[in-house]
């Protein structure tokens, strides 16, 4: 979206159009909702913007529900625009350390500054684009003057009377649709100047979860999420918003639902042991983090293979913080000779999964040609230079 077509869209008579036009989900519905639109003598700007807006707000249902209706978006905005459950979340780490207000220093479509203002955190939102500004303005529009939003740069604005700062670099370049990643010395604040902040003013800063750990400064508090079986980003808390005695954590979160694993620094893997009757797949919150080994001892586990993230036990334990599999059987690691087994079994339904080994689970599974009506999983990983295809039931 450009400006000219915000200009159109940011109208009693664009808003009220764009109700009216509803959800549009697929490319045929898009091209005759056009064609009717321009039928019925609407501007090229207002058409496109409408139009476009329609078909990102049924892309938006799955980061904020309901609430997408009324919101306004860019497509590179939603694409990086926090959850909002995670969002709340976020927001919730604020209001239990007594935070009062927020800078919101990058707050592109207004995702996080929504988390805030629900809990009744006041918050300044700054974007250094015009157009993400002026939507995350609407966006926010319902919380009055609780949530404000300027046209600026972080590293501008003036944070007295502010107890705490939210921060996400712009990790990408400009633009409204199409962006690419950038190299860190690039971001929008600098990496240099979030951390140099996160010193003197108590805070968070949203990162991508395969952030370089030796980057990691000291003295902050480093939190990967996952949500709904994807690791979706690390969070550095400092400050007052930063836990006593933590410097690691893994919160998990499946719908409505979260646990969480923290500890003071890094846990030491597990000792490696023989195949067990079970293996567990650590989430990846607790991978990133390196807690394998606190999950590990929870499930009486060892570790399949060391610097591979497989568990084996032989205890019927179980953890929100691992998939686990009940190990049927060890069968051929060689294509053909496993394509007979699996026949031989009448698996016709198959998860694949894999762990240091380079397979493709797609060629592979043309490879097999299963057939029949059983369903299984087969988990392939290696200890040492052996492979191993084990056929597992999920627990």
């Amino acid at each position: 979206m450009d400006t000219s077509e915000l200009t159109a869209l940011l109208t009693p008579d664009g808003l009220r159009l764009l109700d009216e036009l509803g959800p549009i989900g697929s490319t045929d519905e898009a091209a005759r909702a056009v064609s009717r639109l321009r039928a019925a003598g609407h501007s090229p700007d207002l058409v496109s913007a409408v139009v476009g807006q329609a078909r990102l707000r049924v892309r938006a249902t799955a980061k904020f529900g309901a609430f997408a209706d009324r919101m306004l978006f860019t497509r590179a905005g939603l694409e990086q625009a926090t959850r909002l459950p995670i969002a709340a979340r976020h927001a919730g780490r604020f209001r239990a350390a007594g935070v009062s207000s927020v800078a919101d220093l990058g707050c592109g479509i207004g995702g996080d500054a929504l988390g805030l203002a629900g809990l009744g955190i006041r918050v300044h939102a700054v974007d250094a684009d015009e157009v993400t500004a002026a939507i995350a303005a609407y966006n926010l529009a319902p919380f009055g003057d609780a949530a404000t939003v300027a046209h600026a740069r972080a590293e501008e604005v003036d944070l007295t009377g502010t107890d705490a700062v939210w921060l996400d670099p712009a990790r990408r370049t400009a633009g409204h649709s199409e962006t690419r990643q950038v190299a860190s010395g690039e971001w929008s604040p600098s990496l240099d100047w979030v951390v140099e902040l996160l010193r003197s003013t108590p805070g968070g800063v949203k990162l991508g979860p395969g952030f370089d750990r030796a980057r990691i400064p000291d003295d902050v508090e480093a939190q990967w999420i996952s949500a709904d079986g994807s690791t979706i980003e690390l969070v550095l808390w400092s400050g007052a918003l930063a836990r006593e005695n933590v410097r690691r954590a893994a919160l998990v979160v499946r719908g409505t639902d979260a646990w969480e694993l923290t500890a003071p620094a890094d846990s030491p893997d597990a000792e490696p042991r023989d195949l067990g009757a079970f293996v567990h797949e650590p989430d990846g919150a607790v991978i990133r983090a390196r807690l394998i080994g606190e999950v590990a001892r929870a499930l009486e586990a060892g570790m399949l293979s060391p610097q591979i993230a497989y568990l084996t036990s032989d205890a019927p334990l179980t953890s929100p913080f691992v998939q686990s599999f009940r190990v049927r059987e060890q069968l051929p690691a060689d294509p053909k000779k496993l394509a007979q087994a699996l026949r031989a079994r009448g698996i016709g339904t198959l998860e694949i999964k894999k762990r240091g080994v380079d397979v493709d689970p797609a060629a592979l599974r043309r490879k097999l040609s299963l057939r029949g009506d059983e369903a299984a999983t087969l988990l392939l990983t290696r200890v040492g230079s052996t492979r191993l295809a084990l056929l597992a039931d999920r627990v």
